[in-house]
């Protein structure tokens, strides 16, 4: 949705943040502002893949609890993780227990290891793919770009799972790699300055 409503502090957010209590601290304060910090883009991109199928309201309620069960997203932890801890996990009534996802994540941290050692940061790498402005579709009318789907195939040609291009343009939105807030929101012109303050990591 490309509209705004009004938020409770008089201001106009995206319209999405009036479907859940909890959206709106979300949007003010994380979606769409620029990430170079590896743990958090880890996180993230597999956050997205547990939402595949459910929705996003879901996940984010259980986050905290993501966060304990798999070690605050710490890749280099997370890839020493074994059968047993898969086991563990799928008992572990706190996060979305499905046996795919949980071995995806277990999967993409010895990836995204592979993928540090290779060109330095996971963010060196993703953000090669952020579109330039002028590719950019209006805020809210896509669900996946020409970049999402082309760092969609780069990463399952590395081995990551669960990592499709509409997975990828939602973790691309989050993380700042598109500006994706609508116009009229009170947070577009935050999440455009930030950008221009961020040092992209690929430079």
């Amino acid at each position: 949705m490309t509209t705004e409503f009004i938020g409770p502090d008089g201001q106009p957010p995206c319209r999405w943040c009036g479907g859940a209590p909890e959206f709106l601290d979300y949007h003010d304060n994380e979606w769409g502002f620029p990430v170079d910090d590896d743990q958090r883009l880890f996180e993230k991109l597999c956050l997205e893949s547990f939402q595949s199928g459910l929705s996003w309201r879901t996940i984010l309620a259980k986050r905290e609890n993501f966060r304990a069960a798999f070690n605050g997203f710490d890749f280099n932890l997370v890839a020493e993780f074994t059968e047993t801890d898969v086991e563990r996990l799928l008992t572990d009534a706190g996060i979305v227990r499905h046996r795919g996802k949980i071995e995806a994540v277990i999967n993409n941290a010895k990836r995204a290891q592979e993928l540090v050692e290779e060109h330095g940061s996971l963010a060196a790498y993703f953000w090669r793919y952020e579109p330039k402005p002028d590719n950019l579709p209006e805020p809210q009318t896509a669900s996946t770009s020409e970049e999402s789907v082309a760092l969609s195939k780069a990463l399952k040609k590395m081995g990551w799972k669960f990592v499709g291009p509409t997975t990828v343009f939602a973790f691309m939105q989050a993380m700042g790699l598109i500006n994706d807030h609508a116009e009229g929101c009170v947070s577009r012109n935050k999440a455009a300055a930030l950008r221009m303050k961020f040092k992209s990591p690929c430079e």
